[in-house]
């Protein structure tokens, strides 16, 4: 090979190195995933979800976390940051996020999976067309309350006053309070709602109960409270309250008792439509997902610290006892 030849090579080489390299790159899908509140991170249920489809973080798929850590008026800053950075797509398992994200772009997509009405918070159009950029998975909330009484009173059957802890800047909270007094109607017990949009607040709230004389409370279902499980847990043990709680993530903790949608299943099932989207597919084609499966999950150690005796039925009824 004559030298001017060889050095012709070298250069074409040379030019054609970067061009791999960042066809290389191009090949990691970035997601970012938008959060209200302080939490540990992106879940596992949506990694899994990413997983079933092939994307696996640190070798086809990189995502940048961002979270409001509570200060929602933040969520605009932090979604708009996600879209300068050109994120193939946006996941978060919060409403508030997901209101954001949708004010900041049009054309990226969006996967969402929570415990609120997408159409009436007009995140998409309806569940079987979303249209637009948005899609995701819900789960009821608001629906699931009157059954925690129902459980709680099953618990506690001499109890006379019951609180429902609400975060009132959710937007379901009045079909959340409306199940509430209709639940403590038939029940004829006194219903007292409780507010609280923050840690300082809920610490506040159960530092009250003695003073109302609420020994038992009911937790409403919101993105708050199922990030602030292990703070609820050490204060019903505190104060000693008998606590339903929305998801299994208290209970897991030392909590006694959850009664709620299978929140992580709904986090796998947008895990698996973020994965969809990256291999081409609309956010307008994938339908929004309900979730309806509940489960009922009872922790046996919390019970006997409280001197509480489950009813064998209602042991026989629970999908998980942890003992």
């Amino acid at each position: 090979m004559r030298r001017r030849e060889f050095i012709t090579l070298l250069g074409g080489a040379a030019a054609a190195w970067p061009l791999a390299a960042r066809a290389q790159e191009r090949a990691v899908s970035v997601i970012g995933y938008l959060s209200g509140e302080p939490g540990s991170g992106v879940p596992a249920a949506f990694r899994q979800g990413l997983g079933e489809l092939g994307f696996v973080e640190g070798r086809n798929v990189e995502i940048l976390y961002r979270s409001a850590e509570g200060h929602y008026d933040r969520l605009p800053e932090l979604a708009a940051d996600l879209v300068a950075r050109r994120v193939a797509l946006i996941a978060t398992g919060q409403h508030f996020p997901a209101l954001a994200a949708k004010k900041a772009t049009t054309t990226i997509p969006i996967v969402f999976a929570f415990g609120a009405d997408p159409v009436a918070l007009g995140l998409v159009a309806s569940l079987n067309r979303p249209g637009g950029n948005i899609t995701g998975t819900s789960f009821v909330a608001s629906e699931l309350i009157r059954k925690r009484f129902e459980l709680l009173h099953e618990i506690v059957p001499a109890v006379t006053t019951i609180g429902l802890l609400v975060n009132p800047t959710t937007p379901h909270v009045q079909a959340l309070i409306r199940e509430g007094e209709d639940a403590a109607r038939i029940l004829g017990v006194h219903l007292v709602i409780l507010n609280a949009t923050n840690a300082t607040e809920i610490e506040s709230v159960y530092a009250s109960l003695v003073e109302q004389q609420i020994t038992a409370l009911v937790i409403g279902g919101d993105p708050l409270f199922n990030t602030r499980g292990p703070q609820l847990v050490e204060l019903a043990a505190r104060h000693r309250v008998v606590t339903i709680y929305s998801s299994r993530g208290p209970v897991q903790a030392g909590g006694l008792i959850s009664y709620g949608s299978r929140i992580g299943e709904t986090t796998r099932i947008a895990g698996t439509y973020a994965g969809r989207i990256l291999k081409g597919e609309k956010p307008a084609d994938l339908p929004v997902q309900q979730a309806t499966r509940v489960e009922l999950i009872i922790n046996l150690k919390a019970a006997k610290e409280l001197g509480i005796t489950f009813p064998l039925t209602l042991l026989g009824r629970a999908d998980e006892v942890i003992e």
